[in-house]
């Protein structure tokens, strides 16, 4: 079964282009219905999993193509299969104004394969194997509208991302060479025996292999390819922001911190500080591009290039609850930033308005949309009672209790960020529904709140935003379970 959810969204979308759809609903009826049967046996495959490993392939010494279900798997797929479902429901609708459906809705749903093999992977080499063709198959939707700005921002995010993971590969082969095998097994793989007189190389290469992989997951300085890939349709960019790319890096450097070189050989060493030091500049970075920024969707896209550094913040502290602030970061902000993106695409298509200053006197036009996009922001700014204040009080948390005298400048990096958030973020709202009584609202009369295909995946995620923010200890301790290796 654990092959079979990767081989499904591939199958289901290479299918696409091929069958002679008579009408626009059968195919949406074909891809939907593809996608949550996936998702319910992603499901089920997590709550019903076993130890064993499934070899797919097996080519010399312990280099194998494998995949297992752990607790990070678990995390990551979960978190996959129940956003892709809503996702597609809402580009069905958006892609009314949009070409090339069926090349679209292509690449799309193999994304979702190749993001479960991510998830789903046992072995740094599986992951590295799925983490290079994610890339493959999103440059596509980088580039559909096939404009210029497009196709630059296709090739910069395609060179960006093959110059990472040529970074990223080194640590694969220290890994082979200096661990005694390259599954993920918690507390990290490396032999002591292998490294003795080698820490200040492995430490080097575990500095270039995390911004090698930092790179999709934006780290400065190899950021700037997100903003420009904002190009792409509304449903690509939030997917790229929220769940499939960016999340991918975030993931790939916790295996590669926790589960392949381990925090015992890291912590405390000049790499550890070295890479926080990159996550802190980026988490300020980010949110300080997004105030200056007037283009809504590059707006949301720096927020997101800071937002991803808390989750590596997390990470990087090198503590049980340091990766449960970080897991917690990556679930919570998946569902806050897929609101406001999902908020901004409708936006968008409703109104052709692109830019902040476009956005004067929306809200009453767009009460849903600019409502949840309100909730979004306060979510994002971290307001007590909703998602966002969570997984910032268990990164402050672990930053305190680790000891770490540097982690205290993160703290100070995470109260400017919501500063910063709450301006970029509310100045928006704001405008939206304060335009001024100079404001001529017969400028607007024929706008209007987009039909239930795009507003059901916004209200399901405002739902699990306010949940999450007032009942988030079941899955904080689930969390904790993951980190300590009970699951």
């Amino acid at each position: 079964m654990i092959v079979s959810v990767i081989l499904i969204p591939f199958i289901a979308g290479i299918l696409v282009p091929i069958i002679p759809f008579r009408k626009r609903w059968h195919k949406e009826v074909f891809l939907e219905t593809a996608v949550v049967l996936n998702s319910i046996l992603v499901w089920y495959l997590l709550l019903h999993h076993s130890d064993s490993t499934f070899l797919l392939a097996h080519f010399t010494g312990n280099l194998n193509i494998s995949f297992r279900v752990d607790g990070m798997s678990m995390v990551f797929a979960g978190l996959v299969s129940a956003l892709w479902p809503f996702a597609t429901l809402y580009a069905f609708e958006y892609m009314t104004k949009e070409t090339h459906e069926n090349v679209f809705f292509l690449f799309y749903t193999l994304t979702y394969g190749v993001t479960l093999g991510i998830a789903l992977a046992a072995n740094l080499l599986t992951m590295y194997f799925f983490y290079e063709l994610l890339t493959l198959v999103t440059v596509p939707l980088v580039m559909h509208t096939l404009t210029r700005e497009a196709i630059l921002a296709s090739r910069k995010y395609l060179y960006y991302s093959l110059g990472g993971a040529a970074f990223a590969f080194l640590g694969l082969i220290m890994v082979i060479v200096y661990g005694s095998t390259t599954e993920f097994i918690l507390g990290g793989v490396l032999d002591p025996a292998k490294t003795v007189g080698k820490t200040n190389i492995l430490l080097l290469i575990y500095v270039m292999a995390f911004m090698g992989f930092g790179v999709k997951a934006a780290v400065c300085p190899f950021n700037s390819w997100l903003p420009q890939a904002g190009v792409a349709p509304t449903p690509v960019t939030a997917l790229l922001h929220a769940v499939a790319v960016v999340k991918s890096g975030a993931f790939a450097i916790i295996r590669l911190t926790y589960y392949s070189f381990g925090t015992d050989f890291l912590k405390g060493t000049w790499a550890q500080y070295a890479v926080m030091s990159v996550i802190m500049f980026t988490i300020v970075y980010g949110c300080s591009r997004a105030v200056k920024e007037t283009h809504l969707k590059r707006r949301l896209a720096y927020s997101t290039i800071s937002n991803l550094s808390y989750i590596l913040f997390g990470a990087v502290i090198m503590t049980p609850l340091g990766l449960v602030g970080a897991l917690t970061h990556l679930v919570f902000h998946a569902v806050m930033k897929i609101s406001s993106f999902f908020c901004a695409g409708a936006i968008m298509h409703q109104t052709d308005r692109h830019y902040v200053h476009e956005l004067n006197g929306l809200g009453y036009k767009m009460p849903r949309v600019f409502g949840i996009f309100t909730i979004s922001a306060l979510a994002l700014m971290g307001v007590p009672g909703l998602a966002g204040f969570v997984s910032k009080w268990n990164l402050a948390g672990a930053a305190v209790e680790s000891g770490n005298p540097l982690a205290w400048g993160g703290i100070a990096c995470l109260l400017v960020s919501a500063l910063l958030t709450a301006i970029y973020m509310l100045t928006i709202v704001v405008r939206a529904f304060f335009p001024g009584k100079d404001f001529d609202y017969e400028t607007i009369s024929d706008i209007r709140d987009p039909n239930w295909k795009m507003l059901l995946p916004l209200f399901v995620f405002t739902v699990f935003i306010i949940l999450f923010g007032v009942y988030s200890q079941p899955v904080v301790d689930f969390f904790m379970s993951v980190a300590t290796g009970a699951v």
